[in-house]
């Protein structure tokens, strides 16, 4: 691990050599066209990975209220997703009441800049005296007053629900229920955390109400199927604080149940504490992150740099690494957080989530109308983590004013399948397809034509964006050029 570690440090170092942009090498050799097209280094924003802003980071006034209305952090590289993290009483405040203002207001900001949203709605803050709605209380919920760091107190000032109380189960599912109807399934939605039980949503109370560690076991797989229950179309992830905030492991029945039910890890600590104590769950991500998106929180960012948790900003990199993360947040008004740490966020952006790279793609110079060619091309994937998403190449011919010609598409290669490795090391997969253009409808003419490469769905929809120039700009990458001939 040193070793590597060494690695990326350097590779910090040197961003601005290493990824230059340089065009691709094209070549034609007995009647074949070969493309070796170079990474151009850019961060990507595709589905299934990001970094995620903050907009509300439980209390409303952090981090949004230092944006402008209409700034949705474009100039932060790599951003996909807005955080939206605000308790219950502030959506719900009278029963059956809602003020979904709070989270579509700036959920459509960003959703018309072509980007996700992501939710975690709390019961218990340490801030706020009702984060579970008080007339939950008022309907015969029973709860616990308690005192930050000090537990149950009488009269504390902050109220935790009994969160297996029966009435506030049965308030809880009607809320979800109702968020349900709204963001299960929608194609906005990233994802939503389990954040009904503990302090700030973290699955965690011994700051809080002190829950026993045997009934709160019961009581989180009690709350992680009321979630699948309401919203079995989304992402849903837990965090790691399930199994205690600093418990050493690499698996616990807990977690292996959340996974069993399809719900993926966020560790919401990293960096909180000076090293060597800066994360403690890297192990136990490990059976996550081959199966779903795993989810990385930093700690606020001007807070760990005062307690000298932050050093550098290579930490961060590194819990990318051994996490093999998806997403990774923006916990700070981003643009402090972007200015002091460039060299770092863009080394994160050139191996957090997946990143798709096409080495070679070798085409014939000239192609029969009706008939079927081959083409070769070696696919690797530079990130840490799966394609989740999946997708399949397709080869798209365009003619000089950018109508398209042919849509070619291969369902063969699934680029989910591409494993990953470490920097520099991810295996190539060499890969055969076999397209026909023009075959009966509709009238393909003879030509010379534009071929562009791309990454998406089944029907040819591009859908991931490829570290490549040439972009046509709906994720279609020009790789050269292509005749098409009438048969003989």
């Amino acid at each position: 691990m040193k070793s590597v570690m060494l690695f990326l440090l350097s590779l910090v170092g040197v961003a601005t050599v290493a990824w230059a942009a340089s065009p691709g090498v094209e070549q034609q050799v007995d009647g074949i066209t070969v493309a070796r097209p170079s990474d151009t280094g850019a961060a990507l924003v595709n589905p299934g990975m990001g970094w995620t802003m903050h907009y509300y980071s439980n209390v409303p006034d952090n981090y949004g209220s230092h944006l402008a209305a209409g700034d949705t952090a474009e100039r932060f590289p790599g951003v996909s997703t807005v955080y939206l993290r605000v308790p219950w009483s502030m959506v719900e405040p009278e029963e059956g009441r809602f003020n979904w203002a709070l989270l579509d207001t700036p959920a459509q900001r960003w959703i018309a800049q072509g980007k996700k949203v992501a939710f975690r709605i709390t019961c218990s803050e340490n801030w706020l005296p009702w984060a579970t709605p008080e007339w939950v209380k008022n309907a015969g919920a029973r709860g616990t007053f308690y005192e930050f760091g000090n537990g149950p107190v009488d009269k504390g000032p902050c109220w935790d629900p009994d969160f297996g109380d029966a009435v506030f189960l049965e308030k809880l599912g009607r809320f979800l229920a109702a968020m349900a109807a709204r963001y299960d399934g929608n194609p906005d939605v990233a994802f939503i955390d389990i954040g009904s039980f503990g302090l700030w949503g973290e699955g965690h109370t011994h700051m809080s109400s002190r829950v026993p560690e045997d009934r709160a076991d019961e009581l989180i797989r009690r709350h992680i199927d009321l979630y699948v229950e309401h919203f079995p179309r989304t992402l849903l992830c837990i965090s790691d604080d399930i199994v205690g905030h600093d418990a050493a492991g690499d698996r616990f029945p807990l977690t292996d149940y959340a996974l069993s039910r399809g719900v993926t890890l966020r560790d919401d600590s990293i960096m909180v504490q000076p090293p060597p104590r800066q994360w403690y769950h890297a192990g136990l991500a490990q059976a996550f992150w081959p199966k779903l998106p795993v989810i990385l929180e930093h700690e606020h960012y001007g807070g760990s740099k005062e307690r000298g948790a932050w050093g550098d900003g290579t930490r961060l990199l590194e819990a990318v690494e051994e996490y093999h993360a998806s997403y990774l947040s923006i916990h700070w008004n981003p643009w402090p957080l972007l200015d002091e740490n460039r060299a770092v966020i863009d080394s994160i952006n050139r191996r957090l989530g997946y990143r798709l790279q096409v080495r070679e793609i070798r085409w014939p110079d000239r192609v029969v109308i009706g008939r079927p060619f081959r083409v070769d091309s070696a696919w690797t994937n530079a990130g840490v983590a799966p394609c989740h998403p999946g997708g399949f190449m397709t080869l798209t011919i365009k003619d000089d004013e950018g109508a398209i010609i042919a849509v070619l598409s291969d369902e063969s290669l699934d680029m989910r399948m591409l494993a990953v490795g470490l920097p520099g090391e991810a295996p190539v997969v060499q890969h055969v397809s076999e397209f026909t253009a023009g075959r009966l409808a509709p009238v393909t003419r003879p030509g010379t034509y534009s071929l562009f490469v791309s990454v998406g769905r089944r029907d040819g929809t591009p859908a991931i964006a490829l570290p490549l120039a040439g972009d046509d700009g709906q994720r279609r990458y020009n790789m050269g050029v292509v005749t098409l001939v009438e048969s003989p």
